[in-house]
């Protein structure tokens, strides 16, 4: 395959338009694709997780019912997907320090690879910890959600580069809420000038 052929845009034709891409030709292989994701939280929902729990109910277990859920839904969800008969799907949810980590992977024998369903399969189920978390910290944040690794299919195996652990996310919301620079209050200085007295 041509680098132009690797990278034009395979989803739209010569004039623009959207399509769902012909596969029929492709030979039929064994395709993986696993996804990683986190959400941000705060101390106090860690120490939950980790202890008694959500007041809504076990975040973990409806993160990981959802992300295979939402695998299995991703052509409803992504418009020019294929529908694909899955093979397995696994979505591994563990609590760290300050987030909830989460990694999906997706397995097909089938003409067309699965990292959109592996994608799909985090994204969903940082969201459902978002929805379980948020009576306890509105400001959870979903973030780094990409796709570790890929194999089969014409292109090959790709696996992701790697990259310094992002944490500006973080960073910023261990400042304190509602932090202002201090306001340096100045005296206005005079700008008339004392009235001259006449000399004679």
């Amino acid at each position: 395959m041509s680098s132009a052929e690797q990278h034009h845009l395979t989803h739209v034709d010569e004039a623009g338009a959207a399509r769902m891409v012909d596969v029929s030709a492709k030979n039929v292989t064994a395709r993986t694709a696993r996804a990683a994701g986190r959400v941000l939280v705060s101390p106090r929902v860690v120490e939950l997780l980790r202890g008694e729990g959500m007041p809504k109910g076990d975040a973990l277990a409806s993160a990981r019912i959802a992300g295979i859920m939402g695998a299995k839904k991703t052509p409803e969800l992504i418009p020019l997907c294929h529908p694909l008969a899955l093979s397995g799907v696994q979505l591994d949810v563990s609590v760290a320090d300050d987030a909830v980590e989460l990694a999906a992977t997706v397995r097909t024998t089938d003409r067309t690879g699965v990292e959109m369903e592996a994608l799909t399969a985090v994204t969903v189920a940082a969201l459902t910890v978002i929805d379980m978390v948020k009576a306890v910290d509105k400001a959870a944040v979903i973030t780094d959600v990409r796709v570790v690794e890929k194999t089969g299919g014409a292109s090959g195996d790709w696996v992701r580069p790697e990259q310094p652990e992002h944490t500006e996310h973080a960073a910023h919301r261990e400042q304190p809420e509602h932090t202002e620079p201090p306001v340096h209050t100045e005296q206005p200085q005079r700008t008339d000038s004392p009235p001259r007295r006449e000399t004679r």
